[in-house]
């Protein structure tokens, strides 16, 4: 029976050693990308499945008589009907844990960046600022030490807590949003959080209770000075409200890798080119080579198990 790949060319781009992959399965066909009126035929024949982004829902899981697992090449699930997998018999997998280190090298990234005004004293530069200038260096922007400041992290997994050592690592005091009302040792309530931090950075998945959880009401919390980190999911942050806390020197600035619809739209107000202190990235966070081919790896290693009667990372 056949195995699909429907976006292959969302986790490679000629990079990557698929020899694991070839090994898991004697029948693959890779397709670079799949449009929505292109999957159930593609997806008909097929016994695996495999998706980082593409849908698939209720219609498609009933109507592909030999599906028997759909592999989401990434940890969120949310592109997948869970409840029609459950009800047709169909196991789900995700990967986790895969792309840790280029996370949290990417949210780093974006903090330095902002910290010291990284975009800013380079467009300086590029338009000539220093070349006029009568002093040996430009001090235009002012620039903050990370070392010392306090670091708030939203959401405690896997990523939550390898920014949390890294930041160790750079002298910064670490404080953790609890979830909820539940007391939880060692973490603190999340407007406390948004108090006291000098920066924020979200780590959590987006569901109807983190749906626009950093809003308007958030950022009246938050330091003038603080600086916002998402490199979770768009979603999470009112995006209109992020660029007025911006625009109205509310908040110091904001790094975003992800927006609430990807590929973006014009019109998205994240995308305006006159925000002071903002940095949008293309959801490039996890997409170190590195971390794809662990993300690749993993995928194989749970088709290869499933031919044995063994589930790994099973999520129905």
């Amino acid at each position: 029976m056949k195995a699909v790949f429907l976006d292959f060319k969302s986790v490679d781009r000629d990079d990557l050693d698929l020899t694991a992959l070839h090994q898991s399965h004697s029948d693959w066909t890779l397709h670079d990308e799949t449009f929505h009126d292109e999957t159930a035929e593609r997806i008909y024949h097929a016994e695996v499945v495999v998706t980082n982004k593409v849908p698939i829902n209720r219609y498609l899981i009933e109507n592909s008589p030999h599906l028997k697992l759909i592999c989401v090449a990434a940890t969120g699930t949310n592109n997948i009907d869970l409840q029609a997998a459950k009800e047709n018999g169909v196991t789900v997998t995700n990967v986790t844990a895969y792309g840790t280190p280029s996370v949290v090298q990417h949210v780093f990234a974006l903090m330095f960046a902002l910290a010291t005004r990284l975009q800013d004293y380079s467009r300086l530069v590029a338009g000539g600022a220093w070349q006029k200038s009568t002093q040996f260096c430009l001090l235009d922007y002012p620039i903050t030490e990370l070392a010392g400041k306090t670091l708030g992290i939203i959401g405690y997994g896997e990523l939550g807590r390898g920014v949390a050592q890294a930041a160790t690592a750079f002298g910064m005091n670490v404080v953790v949003a609890r979830h909820g009302d539940t007391p939880m040792e060692g973490r603190i309530p999340l407007d406390e959080v948004l108090a006291v931090s000098d920066v924020i950075t979200l780590h959590l998945p987006l569901t109807r209770e983190t749906q626009n959880l950093i809003d308007a009401r958030a950022f009246t919390l938050m330091k003038p000075s603080a600086l916002l980190i998402n490199a979770a999911r768009g979603g999470i942050v009112d995006e209109q409200a992020l660029v007025d806390a911006l625009r109205e020197g509310r908040i110091g600035g904001a790094g975003v890798d992800v927006l609430t619809q990807e590929p973006p739209v014009d019109g998205n107000p994240l995308l305006a080119t006159d925000i002071p202190n903002l940095i949008v990235t293309p959801h490039i966070a996890w997409a170190s080579r590195e971390s794809r081919q662990r993300l690749l790896d993993d995928v194989a290693g749970t088709v290869a198990e499933w031919h044995t009667g063994q589930i790994r990372n099973q999520v129905i």
